[in-house]
């Protein structure tokens, strides 16, 4: 590789080299192609500030930065998870950094390489928030993402306890029930289909409050049945949790027999 040595370097822009003072000496070692100075020595320097420029310098060490291009998950809990980074120019086998919008970084407890374009690292992140990702291969060449890609955060915690949410009169109309779940902005869903089912429970589920009502509870059915379903909360992160609820119809016999003595 060429060679240039300054005795007392005073700038350099990206493009050029300024020298000069009384006594400096510039040795450039000949191969370095340069418009404005070729192989040789400028000896005593002490008038004016000489230039060397640089910008065509050739024979020079290319710098392959790695890059990220995207995660997966994007979202995760506080558990150790494993994390899929794709991007380019990774080397094996990088080093891998979580940085929190804080500024706390945490390093990944493992990173196993697949390819220079994909690597997997395991992080514990035990703080709820967003982190921005850092790689750095073993040449020190490194990226930290422009974005906090990553969001941690805990999932929805239900409320309500699992199993029967009481039982109900046959072809009531009204609130059957109430569930809740801890989280943040939490909505409600079923995951099966009975609860709104017009030809089961025929209950309407509140996607906001977690409020159940119904018309005519058990729709046409006039007999007693356990009505098993499960329900989803889901958070802003999109993190869900589910939980199975029955309810229960019963039927009241009118105008039963009866023998007088």
């Amino acid at each position: 590789m060429s060679e240039i040595k300054v005795n007392a370097l005073k700038k350099y822009n990206g493009s050029s080299i300024t020298i000069g003072e009384g006594g400096d000496t510039v040795t450039i070692t000949p191969g370095i192609t340069a418009t404005t100075l070729t192989s040789g020595t400028i000896p005593n320097a002490r008038y004016g500030t000489p230039t060397f420029d640089a910008s065509n310098l050739t024979n020079l060490p290319a710098e392959t930065k790695p890059t990220i291009g995207s995660i997966s998950p994007t979202v995760i809990t506080n558990d150790s998870t494993a994390i899929t980074i794709t991007g380019t120019n990774y080397v094996s086998i990088p080093t891998v950094d979580a940085i929190s919008t804080t500024g706390a970084i945490v390093a990944a407890s493992a990173v196993s390489f697949t390819s220079a374009t994909v690597i997997v690292a395991t992080l514990t992140l035990p703080i709820d928030g967003t982190y921005f990702i850092r790689i750095e291969n073993n040449d020190g060449n490194a990226v930290r993402s422009n974005t906090a890609l990553l969001t941690v955060s805990d999932n929805p915690v239900w409320t309500t306890n699992s199993g029967s949410l009481g039982t109900i009169a046959g072809n009531f109309s009204g609130t059957v029930a109430t569930v809740a779940a801890s989280g943040e902005s939490v909505t409600f869903s079923e995951t099966t289909s009975v609860l709104a089912n017009a030809n089961q429970a025929n209950c309407s589920l509140n996607s906001s409050t977690g409020v159940i009502t119904t018309s005519d509870f058990g729709g046409s059915s006039t007999t007693p049945t356990t009505y098993n379903f499960t329900l989803r909360a889901t958070d802003a992160q999109g993190q869900t949790a589910d939980r199975a609820f029955s309810l229960t119809s019963s039927f009241v016999i009118a105008n039963s027999g009866r023998f007088d003595s």
